[in-house]
């Protein structure tokens, strides 16, 4: 029996480990239509070409960059229209918190009016460790 060479390329849980995600959440991506077609198999996994891979993985993955200053206080409808996350579910989401503890969005850093206000930089700091899942069935 002749040995052939792993097959270069990445996996899905190589692919995961790269993007920090889970292995079913890129599993499931790869069952999206617009996944590449594998280039061949190392053991049992099929293997994907990375440049194929990255630009699919990136649109689902990465949140896109927003332009907030870091020393200027920014309300809730002024990050909606920055970063599109609603008003309502920051609202919503500083009563909630992670598996950790920590809240899903941080308090905010100035309550002097009746508008709370945000740092651009908190808020840039919290988007780093937010989902980037957007909905595709939109009206």
């Amino acid at each position: 029996m002749v040995d052939t060479p792993p097959a270069a390329g990445e996996t899905l849980r190589e692919i995961a480990a790269r993007y920090g995600r889970d292995y079913e959440t890129v599993r499931a991506l790869a069952k999206q239509p617009g996944w590449p077609k594998h280039i061949g198999k190392r053991g049992r996994a099929y293997v994907y070409d990375p440049a194929e891979v990255d630009p699919i993985a990136s649109a689902a993955y990465e949140r896109p960059a927003v332009g907030l200053s870091p020393n200027r206080l920014y309300t809730a409808r002024e990050i909606e229209a920055a970063t599109g996350i609603t008003a309502a579910t920051i609202r919503a989401d500083q009563t909630k918190v992670r598996a950790d503890g920590t809240p899903r969005w941080p308090a905010p850093d100035d309550t002097t009016l009746p508008a709370h206000r945000w740092y651009g930089r908190t808020v840039l700091a919290e988007l780093k460790n937010r989902r980037a899942y957007r909905r595709t069935d939109k009206p």
